[in-house]
């Protein structure tokens, strides 16, 4: 996965928001250890401190767990990650809302639009 960073938004917070998504989806599932902290910022193309504070937010958060010699490990507790799948979920789901009511959507019109995106039927117009 490709890390792309928006202007307007601090670098860490986005970093946060990008591992949220990869701890969610099993890019690093439950229990595994974390790339090393030099090994990330490289790979992102970012200040290793700039990594180190979004890594130290993850800790804050409970969903990275610190060992001393041993590195980080990805949380194994699986309400936590539920809890952070839904609140990603949700988040997505009020944004799209968000977005499309800017552009004069209706709740319904919405709705519909995602049944047909969800069954691959979405072409030129969403009406």
């Amino acid at each position: 996965m490709k890390w792309e960073f928006k202007n307007g938004v601090p670098i860490y917070q986005q970093i946060v928001e990008i591992l949220h998504m990869r701890v969610v989806n099993g890019t690093y599932p439950p229990g595994s250890r974390m790339p090393a902290v030099r090994e990330l910022a490289v790979e992102a193309g970012v200040n290793p401190n700039t990594m180190q504070r979004a890594l130290s937010e993850l800790e804050r958060e409970g969903l990275l767990a610190s060992w001393r010699t041993s590195g980080r490990f990805v949380t194994e507790d699986k309400e936590k990650l539920e809890a952070l799948r839904e609140q990603l979920g949700r988040q997505y789901v009020e944004e799209l809302f968000q977005n499309l009511r800017e552009l004069g959507f209706t709740d319904d019109l919405i709705c519909h639009a995602v049944q047909i995106y969800s069954r691959g039927e979405i072409n030129d117009s969403l009406v």
